[in-house]
This record gives C-alpha cells, sequence and structure tokens, in this order.
C-alpha cells in the first residue's frame, strides 16, 4: 500500500505547488524611488531590518530609508565602490571599493566612516560571514579571497589571502562555516571553509557558463547561479549537483531568494521567477518587466519586496557592423530604485 500511495502523495504535492503558483498574485513594479545623484550603480543591499538600503554610486554609497526612497545618508570616499556588507552583530558597515583596493568601515547606527582596510586589486563582491564572524571581500583581478574580522581593530590589517583558482564574481554564505563563490572565468563554484579558510571543492556549473549573481536558500540548501549565457542554475549546495538550468535572459547581474521562489535580475530589462513546482522540478512561473540597467536587486527579508536600481538613458546610436552595443552613460539626475512586489 505504501510504494502505491507515496508517488500519488508526491503528485499531488506537485499538483498543488502548481496551483498556489499559478493562484499567487504576479509580481510587477509597484512604485520607483526618484532618487538623482551622481554615479552608477552596483550590487545594493537591505538590511535585516528591512528599514534601509545601501546604494553604492561609483565613488560614494548612498544609504537610503527602504520603505519612502529618501536619503538618510551617503558615505564619501569609497572610490570605485561595488558592494556592501553588513555585520549587524558588530554595528559595521563595510564597502568594496574597486579602485582604491580597499573596504570603507562604517557605523551602522551613525553611518559614520570609521576607517579603511586593505585589501587586494579589484575587491568586488563583498559579503560577511556570520559563522566566522568574518568579512569576506572577493577579488576579482587577484583572484583571491580577503578575509578578516568584522570587529577588527581600527586602523586594521586583513588576514592572509585566500587563493580560488579563478577570478571570484560573488559570492554567498550558509550561516553553518561556508561559503561559496562563483569564479567566472572557470564556470565553476569553489566551496570555502571558513573556519579553516581553505578551498575544499571545485564544482562544475555546466551547462552555465561565466557565472555573476548567486544567493543561497539555508533552509532548502540550494544556491542559485546566474550565468552570462543566459542560464539560471539550481544547484544542490550539499554537493555541488546541478539540480536545474533555466532560460534567463542577457546580462544577468544578481540573483536573490525568498518564501520558496527564486529570482535572477537581467540586463535586459527582465526579472525571472522560479518555483520548484513539483519536488526537484524547477520551472519559471513569471517574466516581470523591469527598466533598463535594473541587473541588480536586493531583497527584503521581511516583505518580500525586490528593490532594482535603474536610471534613463538616450536613446542607443547605431552599432558598427560586428561590434557590440556601447555602454550608455544614464541621463543625469535619472537615477531610481524600482520596487519590485506582489500587488
Amino acid at each position: 500500500m505504501r510504494t502505491i500511495l507515496a508517488p500519488l502523495t508526491l503528485g499531488l504535492l506537485g499538483l498543488s505547488a502548481v496551483m498556489q503558483a499559478a493562484d499567487a498574485p504576479a509580481f510587477a513594479v509597484t512604485a520607483a524611488y526618484k532618487v538623482g545623484g551622481e554615479g552608477r550603480w552596483d550590487y545594493l543591499i537591505c538590511d535585516p531590518s528591512g528599514k534601509r538600503l545601501y546604494v553604492p554610486r561609483t565613488s560614494h554609497t548612498m544609504v537610503l530609508d527602504a520603505v519612502t526612497g529618501a536619503l538618510i545618508a551617503d558615505i564619501p570616499g569609497t572610490d570605485g565602490v561595488h558592494g556592501v556588507a553588513l555585520a549587524v552583530d558588530a554595528g559595521r558597515g563595510f564597502t568594496s571599493n574597486g579602485k582604491a583596493a580597499t573596504s570603507t568601515v562604517f557605523d551602522l547606527t551613525t553611518n559614520a566612516t570609521l576607517g579603511t582596510i586593505a585589501t587586494a586589486e579589484d575587491p568586488d563582491c563583498i559579503i560577511y560571514d556570520p559563522a566566522s564572524k568574518h568579512v569576506l571581500a572577493c577579488c576579482g583581478d587577484a583572484g583571491v579571497i580577503i578575509p578578516f574580522l568584522a570587529s577588527v581593530a581600527l586602523p586594521g590589517k586583513a588576514e592572509a589571502p585566500v587563493a580560488l583558482g579563478g577570478k571570484p564574481e560573488f559570492a554567498a554564505a550558509d550561516g553553518q562555516g561556508k561559503v561559496y563563490v562563483n569564479l567566472v572565468d572557470k564556470s565553476e563554484v569553489a566551496v570555502l571553509d571558513t573556519k579553516s579558510m581553505t578551498v575544499i571543492a571545485h564544482w562544475p556549473l555546466a551547462p552555465g557558463a561565466n557565472p555573476t549573481g548567486m544567493s543561497i536558500d539555508t533552509k532548502s540548501h540550494r544556491l542559485y547561479i546566474g550565468c552570462r549565457n543566459q542560464v539560471l542554475i539550481v544547484m544542490n549546495a550539499e554537493d555541488g549537483s546541478v539540480l536545474a538550468h533555466l532560460p534567463i535572459g542577457p546580462g544577468v547581474d544578481a540573483t536573490a531568494v525568498h518564501g520558496g521562489l527564486g529570482f535572477a535580475s537581467c540586463g535586459d530589462a527582465t526579472l525571472a521567477v522560479v518555483s520548484e513546482t513539483a519536488p526537484g522540478t524547477f520551472t519559471i512561473v513569471q517574466t516581470v518587466t523591469t527598466a533598463p540597467g535594473a541587473r541588480t536587486m536586493a531583497i527584503n527579508g521581511h516583505s518580500g519586496t525586490i528593490y532594482m536600481p535603474s536610471a534613463d538613458f538616450p536613446p542607443a546610436p547605431p552599432s558598427a557592423p560586428g561590434q557590440p552595443k556601447a555602454r550608455q552613460a544614464p541621463l543625469p539626475g535619472s537615477f531610481k530604485i524600482l520596487v519590485v512586489s506582489q500587488p
């Protein structure tokens, strides 16, 4: 009797998941914060309280009210900033300053700059690993991670670099002592043990190639990895097996996870929404139209609201035959944050 009921139960669970996905309100752009200001943008982050957004802007880092988009503070001197890590338990934030090869340390309450820490060449992604209490700066051109304690005395010095065997693009921590790092030039995931600060595995991403954005569902132990060959990889974070590969738009630069759904933001003004519609079966259940330039995102861990930076651009000039389109500068003062939610 059990052998008959087990597949039936799985089938009903799968049908239930499909029906829930179909019945759920569709995601849409529900607001746009007109922020303005100078500079391009990269990886923004929402704080764990869901109240603040930290937005890198080339030479400075903006702190915005996540509910209204109002400017709370502006952190200067973050030359070539790509991202921000938040160590709430230490009361500190950290930027990755790509041009300066430093991390700016700031106070999460006052937003005052506390000092800087030297990294290696080209710090890009930066994350906080709560298991080891370390900040990890992923340095692309140097091919290393630079670790340092979030509570390091200032002026401080980073610890020994960890060679990754490739160029890191983005990383995600499982909170239990492992950090997963996309190696964009190797099309692999490097697995870092943060207790020993050593790389313990390399997992291939095929059919994905040139990975960029990464996020982790710590409950299901799954990684969502956006790849520049227009593939989203769902990977088992326990053994590196590829569970699914799904088609997405070009220019993906970030992924996110919330409420059992995965998201991939792409440079063609689309946001892919992924659901496990049956056990082990992953499906893109919606493609949201966003805006040009909205290739990165942050997600509010409380509400599930997604924040996507963008701007207005002039009409694109014609490209020469066989040449890629030139990267356009946004119109001055047009920077904005799109708010994506389920209305």
